[in-house]
């Protein structure tokens, strides 16, 4: 779908690579420059190919470029020069500091779609400070929406770096379409804090339109939505919605009519949710797990096991769908990833890449663009 268009990722840890590998996935010919010591989320298990690193850079090529430094400089802006899209994830001032302001970069290259990620966005009191996924998540109310005691740790993957990467390649693509249609080639500023904000905008809805912050348990109490564990510990997950013919498909399959009579009306289930997510858990825990699975299934109840990652190549549907795929890397071996989760034409085969070594594929890239390659001091 983009075959041709040409990405230059200058991007480290999650928000900028996982932009870049959207677009990758895509068919764009991303071009992941690092500094001669490389993106640090290589550096994450200690080596320089950590898995967390693997995850977000398939389908790129490596080119190393010290541009903190003239002639590594004129090789980027030589790069550029031959981009659609540039791609960045740093604080305000540092592309100014590398002489790559929007301004130089507008009148320069009027034809480049640039797309700027920060934390907080270019001006105001903490344009500056650093920020990672955990600071998006507390300054944009979502992390408030998954406490309910009072335990410090922090659970789950990265959510604000993964909104600001998929708003960050939505947006390109729009800019990418208008330029195809009107020549004219847009600045792309996202902020981290904004794009959690925007992820997480059915509480923040909520609050606008009642000026009341709902409670945190709200959320699974609308949509009668429950996590009950099984007699051997493991859970399933249930999502009843509204339509009454769930909650009684639901009450049948687990033999227990009176729960209708009970609870007969979608607002009494939500008024007495804490009560009712007591019951069901005192139910599902009568039995094993695959019990409840044999009598859930066929029975029109919007159900699924809650697996665990170790789990997930053995569910049956997940095997049909076959997300998975393994690439060999002539220095690295066999590695796995995901393919990406949509298919076009019936498809998702593309020039499958692994994820580069560091500066793999420096050289090829100079060459392919006719550029003089920068020699190293010394």
């Amino acid at each position: 779908m983009l075959d041709g268009i040409v990405v230059i990722e200058l991007g480290s840890f999650i928000t900028g690579p996982l932009a870049g590998l959207m677009l990758a996935e895509m068919g764009a010919n991303v071009i992941k420059v690092e500094r001669p010591e490389g993106d640090p989320f290589r550096q994450f298990d200690g080596g320089k190919y950590s898995p967390h690193f693997q995850a977000h850079n398939r389908n790129k090529r490596s080119a190393v470029i010290d541009y903190g430094k003239s002639p590594g400089r004129s090789a980027l802006l030589a790069l550029i020069e031959r981009a659609d899209v540039l791609l960045f994830n740093m604080r305000p001032g540092v592309m100014e500091k590398l002489g790559l302001s929007q301004e130089r970069l507008r009148a320069d290259y009027p034809r480049l779609v640039t797309c700027a990620i920060s934390g907080f966005g270019q001006t105001g009191p903490y344009a500056l400070r650093p920020a990672f996924d955990n600071v998006g998540q507390a300054l944009s109310g979502w992390m408030s929406r998954f406490k309910v005691n009072d335990d410090p740790r922090v659970l789950g993957p990265a959510v604000s770096d993964a909104a600001t990467g998929m708003y960050a390649a939505s947006a390109i693509l729009g800019a990418l379409l208008e330029r195809e249609r009107t020549g004219v080639a847009r600045s792309i500023d996202i902020t981290m804090l904004e794009a959690t904000m925007a992820f997480g905008l059915e509480p923040i809805g909520q609050f606008l339109a009642t000026g009341k912050p709902p409670a945190v348990l709200q959320r699974g109490a609308m949509s009668q939505a429950y996590s009950v564990t099984c007699g051997d510990g493991k859970r399933i997950g249930l999502h009843i919605s509204s339509p009454d013919k769930f909650w009684e498909a639901l009450c049948n399959a687990i033999e227990r009519p009176d729960l209708i009579t009970r609870y007969p009306g979608r607002m009494d289930r939500i008024r007495n949710y804490e009560a009712l997510a007591e019951a069901l858990n005192m139910v599902f825990g009568e039995h094993p797990r695959d019990h409840w699975l044999g009598k859930l299934e066929g029975a029109d109840v919007p159900f699924a096991p809650e697996h665990t990652v170790d789990e997930l190549a053995d569910d049956p549907q997940v095997a049909h769908l076959a997300p998975f795929y393994t690439i060999d890397h002539p220095e690295m071996g066999p590695i796995a990833s995901l393919h990406r989760p949509y298919r076009v034409d019936g498809s998702r085969d593309i020039d499958f890449r692994p994820p580069p070594m560091l500066g793999e594929h420096t050289s090829e890239v100079f060459a392919e663009f006719g550029i003089e390659e920068p020699q190293p001091a010394g």
